[in-house]
């Protein structure tokens, strides 16, 4: 039902700040979705809008800071009369919520992790000037009301994310997630096919896969591992051409999920395997399940059955206890492995974890040398693997074209992903077309022609 508070002068311009993962991002295209469908107007200009939505993020010290520091800036808009209402969500509206509503009176309203289906009545309050504060316990979800809300896609490039569980069963001792999040609780498999299926009908090419952990898929619905049944149900989506797979714990990915991945056309051959560490000493000290000799077996069994696999994975540097011999380990490691992408974060201390009370935590500058030591060592491996791309016929999807000023010599350059490169986080593709047009989100086959760092260049076939 429209809110007539927004249609007795003009819409409402509603402007979004979604920060942090692509999980977030789910969230946030779905109370955006339900809002326009009341009535409300998107304001991509964040500066030009009356009501700005704020989806925050507190996984590490970072994310944290760069959500409070957005708060602020927008409290500060507030504050000149350019803004009239500010509404924050998400993971650091969950942790603190409290805080926020005490020390920030220009927010509007408050909602938790488990409450974004309440984002339209968390609006109405705030119009009729109250304060509302929006949780839920975080063993409860709502699903069915969740999935039947309206979603707005804000993505540019022909793919969508699609989250298949929420909450996690994981105790990493660093993790702050299940305390934000809550327990997993999957997507009944039937809401995420109709979604995936209105995705496909609305353009999306490229569907990716995400939650705390997608390979333990289902278990807490049907009482075992459901993420090859859902493979193979989405494969069969018309007009879907890519499923991407992100956030598989290595102890995880069973035979069953390998052979589905390598059996189903449409499944990329792209795997992400968040590691952590390559040292027994700190992956028992970070409560990971897995042994170095273990990871190194799975691996080496991904890349058997399928030769031309692209993993990615992340480390964390500085972990609490960690020596200069745990340290040249995950070096060796990274090494041998060959990964074809990889992230090394330095460890953040997040209150309330476990790895927050451990002893002997690691100086800044130390972690951040072991960080950029093991970027040094990656980046060799990732240029060198780049270079041997050259002379492959690849499948692109375009994600967008270069300006005259930013091509070279002029010409048409568009800019794709292969099935190596999820967005955001891995390297492009720039395609010469030697002329011919194309439109974003649109699917074509290229020839690499040449590297740069991380990045391809190819023409058009």
């Amino acid at each position: 039902m429209a809110n007539k508070a927004v249609t007795a002068e003009r819409p409402l311009r509603l402007g979004l700040i979604s920060l942090g993962c692509d999980k977030n991002l789910c969230d946030s295209e779905r109370m955006l979705g339900e809002l326009l469908s009341e009535g409300y107007v998107y304001e991509p200009d964040t500066e030009a809008c009356d009501i700005l939505l704020v989806n925050t993020c507190c996984f590490i010290g970072d994310a944290k800071e760069e959500s409070v520091n957005t708060l602020i800036e927008a409290a500060e808009l507030k504050k000149s009369g350019r803004l009239r209402k500010i509404i924050v969500t998400g993971c650091l509206a969950q942790r603190y919520k409290d805080e926020i509503l005490a020390e920030l009176p220009e927010v509007d309203a408050v909602i938790g992790t488990n409450s974004i289906q309440d984002i339209g009545e968390a609006l109405r309050s705030c119009l009729k000037e109250e304060r509302p504060l929006i949780t839920a316990p975080l063993s409860e979800i709502h699903f069915d009301r969740v999935y039947e809300m309206p979603r707005m896609v804000t993505g540019m490039g022909g793919y969508a994310y699609l989250k298949i569980a929420e909450g996690c069963n994981k105790r990493c001792s660093y993790c702050i997630i299940p305390y934000l999040r809550g327990p997993q609780r999957s997507v009944p498999m039937e809401q995420l096919i109709k979604e995936a299926e209105g995705l496909a009908g609305e353009g999306i090419k490229e569907l990716i896969l995400v939650a705390q952990e997608t390979s333990v898929y289902g278990t807490d619905l049907y009482g075992r591992k459901m993420l090859p049944e859902l493979l193979r149900r989405l494969n069969d989506i018309e007009g879907l051409e890519w499923i991407r797979i992100l956030y598989c714990y290595p102890e995880e990915v069973t035979d069953e999920l390998i052979e589905a991945i390598a059996g189903l056309p449409k499944v990329c051959h792209y795997l992400d395997i968040p590691i952590q560490h390559a040292s027994d000493h700190i992956l028992r000290r970070m409560n990971r399940a897995t042994t170095r000799e273990e990871i190194t077996e799975r691996i080496q069994k991904i890349r058997e059955r399928i030769p031309d696999m692209v993993l990615r994975t992340t480390m964390i540097s500085g972990f609490p206890g960690e020596t200069d011999a745990d340290h040249q380990s995950l070096c060796e490691f990274v090494r041998e492995m060959e990964f074809d992408r990889l992230g090394d974060f330095t460890y953040s201390r997040e209150e309330g974890t476990p790895a927050a009370a451990f002893s002997h935590q690691v100086s800044k500058k130390r972690k951040e040398a072991r960080r950029d030591e093991i970027m040094l060592i990656q980046q060799e491996i990732a240029f060198r693997k780049a270079a041997s791309r050259i002379g492959r016929e690849l499948k692109v999807l375009i994600a967008g074209r270069l300006t005259d000023e930013d091509a070279e010599g002029g010409g048409s350059i568009y800019v794709g992903r292969t099935y190596m490169d999820a967005p955001d986080v891995d390297g492009y593709i720039y395609i010469d077309t030697r002329g011919r047009e194309l439109m974003t989100g649109d699917m074509v086959m290229a020839r690499v022609t040449g590297a740069h760092e991380y990045d391809l260049l190819g023409e058009l076939i």
